[in-house]
């Protein structure tokens, strides 16, 4: 009898760990470049509101999704691309300091958000205190970021930049991401919807 169950457990093993974990590795591929697609386009329909368009962060909403549905890795790897991406194809945002920096913003949002969703409980107090640690740490690498490149290039960057820039022109963006991220998070995050199992 153990003769007969042991080479069917190898095969059970075997089918999971190969013909599950290629699908999905397959479907974190997909939503990584559907959530690149969105951080691609999402700046064009934001930009369509006067004032305010630009200060709705529209880079910031897919990395963050990303991460959280994705993984941390295709997060870091999908936040660091976006912007560099955008910005030799479009032109926009320029490449230096902005692109850059955001590039090292963005995939810290990604890589943060998806390593506490996957460490941490997934409910709703674990889910805000993820994305509020992601967005913190996020701006403050942009800080450090932009402290670089400006000392780099022989300019300044002081903290009321820092502040200006990280947080106070960011403040319609913050507080979309704070009520968006989290409903879809806790929508999306099913197997029924989104079947990715960490």
């Amino acid at each position: 009898m153990v003769n007969m169950t042991l080479p069917l457990d190898n095969s059970v093993h075997w089918w999971y760990h190969n013909v599950m974990k290629k699908n999905n590795n397959l479907r974190k591929m997909i939503l990584s470049a559907l959530f690149l697609a969105l951080a691609y386009v999402m700046p064009f329909l934001t930009g369509q509101i006067p004032e305010i368009g630009s200060m709705l962060c529209p880079l910031h909403i897919p990395i963050l999704l990303c991460g959280y549905f994705c993984g941390w890795s295709w997060g870091l790897t999908v936040g660091f691309v976006a912007p560099l991406f955008r910005s030799l194809t479009l032109g926009m945002p320029p490449l230096f300091p902005k692109a850059i920096c955001m590039a090292f913003e963005l995939a810290t949002y990604g890589a943060i958000s998806g390593l506490l969703h996957r460490l941490l409980p997934r409910k709703k107090p674990y889910i805000y205190c993820s994305l509020l640690l992601s967005m913190i740490i996020g701006r403050l690498v942009w800080g450090l970021a932009m402290l670089i490149c400006m000392g780099i290039s022989g300019g300044t960057f002081t903290f009321a930049a820092f502040l200006a820039g990280a947080f106070i022109h960011a403040i319609p963006g913050i507080v979309v991401q704070i009520v968006l991220i989290p409903i879809l998070v806790m929508i999306l995050d099913n197997p029924k919807i989104i079947n990715i199992n960490d």
